[in-house]
């Protein structure tokens, strides 16, 4: 996935696979950090969720460039431009927000060269692209930091002495932030988001020198006392969207959200935009929204819920979900499901499910049948478990897809019912398809296919008949995205051909601007693909 240098081997210029590591390293670095960058978050809100972020948003970058790289051999300027759309759609949080404009205005950039000099000039525009998109900056922030790098190299050179120069002037800038802002110095922190930057910053230079530079200044083992930074007398809600509108459209929202609250951030261009601000009427700021353009991924949190919730005692609870393949399976069980293997023509029976249960060994149980014909048979195991005393909530979802959108807003820190509820309305919004080859003539709803003919079946019904898999597979992935969709999940087994994953992720690239793709290997024993679209 990315390359590693000798600690005597350094880099003279970013190119596409130095991108490739820089992402991946980026990644693993906030995932380290992510708690640490949690437990100093005290502002903008004192919501304790900057590192998690920070670290969604690089994942979503990250997810971008193996992507590309999965579809082709990118060059830097593809790669760079992949890294900043990713972060744009993935961008969570006030931090991941101005982290992502500060890769895009790094992207612009470093697309016309990767030496010391590009990187330098990339830095600066990142910097001032970030500042610009804040409504009203505020030193001690992010914005700081990002400006400090800039500056420590904005004389160019050569890659590794920017790259050095640049995170030695966000670390010291970083440890300043705490004599800037009030509510840092009450807390006795640096700056969340800026720690943040520096991590980034951090994955470069050890990109480009192989080396891992020393810590930035670390954060208290234990979260900062709400009461060191009280939050009443700010706005109740975050809001955040992805917006599709023109650059005078957005001008005007701009202003109509910064009428109605604070923590304004607008990023993005060329028709695409994500939208963060705090306010007490989201209801408002979505309309701005709907009036400026077409909003999407509309995320609202209520700070003060959220701050009530506090730290949860851990439900003992698991997710048992039936799944074709042992890609699948791996999948599912790598995000804590125990997994149930379908076999072709082999339904497991009930027994099987209520076994996959007890070995769960669990108080509270989701289960997730991922198929139509099964919810009977999922529906009389779970009425077992309970009378063994497992609380079950049966899931039905038709797909292995809408299970793996249900695994993916799993959260057990949640009440029981509260997570059943968001389980089951990630699984409900996720329309599927699936690709099969018929194995004999017969009658179906889009007509007669013959033995060998490709079938796209949506919703359980066959939809679309062709003769190539791929160009069936875009027929039907065109049809499922004329009603709308924001991520599309595409599930390919082993036999499946090599070409086709990557062939409809450029084709959704292409034609869908504000729609983000997902692969997954289901390996042996599933259908030839699986299509979800959110």
């Amino acid at each position: 996935m990315s390359r590693a240098l000798q600690p005597s081997e350094e880099l003279v210029e970013l190119d596409a696979e130095a991108v490739r590591t820089w992402c991946a390293r980026a990644l693993d670095a906030l995932g380290r950090e992510r708690d640490a960058i949690d437990a100093i978050n005290v502002y903008p809100v004192a919501d304790g969720d900057t590192g998690t972020n920070l670290y969604l948003t690089a994942e979503a970058a990250h997810r971008a460039v193996e992507s590309v790289f999965a579809a082709s051999a990118p060059d830097t300027a593809e790669t760079v431009r992949a890294m900043a759309h990713g972060a744009l759609l993935g961008a969570r949080g006030n931090s991941g927000t101005i982290l992502s404009q500060l890769l895009r205005g790094m992207a612009g950039v470093l697309a016309g060269g990767g030496d010391g000099d590009h990187l330098a000039r990339a830095l600066a525009e990142a910097a001032r692209a970030a500042r610009e998109a804040v409504a009203h900056p505020v030193e001690g922030t992010i914005l700081t930091v990002a400006a400090a790098a800039a500056g420590a190299c904005a004389g160019g050179g050569g890659l590794v002495d920017v790259a050095r120069n640049a995170h030695e002037g966000a670390t010291t800038a970083l440890a300043a932030t705490s004599g800037q802002l009030d509510v840092l110095a009450r807390a006795g922190v640096v700056d969340a988001g800026g720690r943040g930057l520096v991590t980034v910053l951090g994955a470069l230079l050890e990109t480009v020198t192989g080396q891992t530079p020393p810590p930035a200044r670390t954060a208290p083992v234990t979260p900062v006392p709400a009461e060191v930074c009280p939050t009443e007398d700010g706005p109740a809600y975050e809001v955040i969207y992805l917006l599709e509108a023109g650059d005078a459209a957005v001008e005007l929202l701009r202003g109509r959200l910064d009428a109605l609250g604070d923590s304004l951030v607008v990023v993005g261009g060329d028709g695409l935009w994500n939208v963060h601000v705090h306010v007490d009427d989201p209801g408002a700021a979505v309309e701005a929204g709907i009036e400026a353009g077409r909003p999407h991924r509309i995320r609202i949190t209520h700070f003060a819920a959220e701050a009530a919730t506090g730290p949860a005692e851990r439900a003992q609870r698991a997710v048992v979900a039936v799944v074709p393949g042992e890609g699948l399976a791996g999948l599912c069980a790598e995000a804590g499901a125990t997994t149930v293997r379908t076999r072709p023509g082999e339904p497991p029976a009930g027994d099987e499910l209520l076994d996959a249960i007890r070995r769960a060994h669990a108080r509270e149980v989701v289960l997730l049948p991922n198929d139509t014909d099964l919810r009977q048979t999922a529906a009389a195991a779970a009425e077992r478990a309970r009378a063994e005393g497992i609380r079950v909530a049966l899931i039905p979802t038709r797909a292995a897809v809408q299970g793996i959108a249900a695994l993916a807003v799993h959260e057990p820190d949640r009440r029981f019912d509260e997570d059943v509820v968001a389980m089951t309305a990630a699984a409900g919004a996720t329309r599927y398809a699936e690709l099969a080859v018929a194995e004999h003539r017969s009658f179906t709803s889009a007509g007669v296919c013959q033995a060998g003919d490709v079938l796209g079946l949506i919703e359980g019904d066959v939809a679309v008949i062709g003769k190539d898999l791929t160009e069936t597979a875009r027929t039907v992935l065109d049809r499922m995205l004329s009603a709308g969709g924001e991520l599309v999940t595409l599930v390919v087994a082993d036999d499946t051909p090599p070409g086709l994953a990557p062939d409809l992720e450029r084709h959704v690239r292409r034609g869908y601007l504000a729609v983000d793709t997902t692969t997954y290997h289901a390996g042996t024993g599933a259908p030839p693909l699986l299509i979800g679209v959110e």
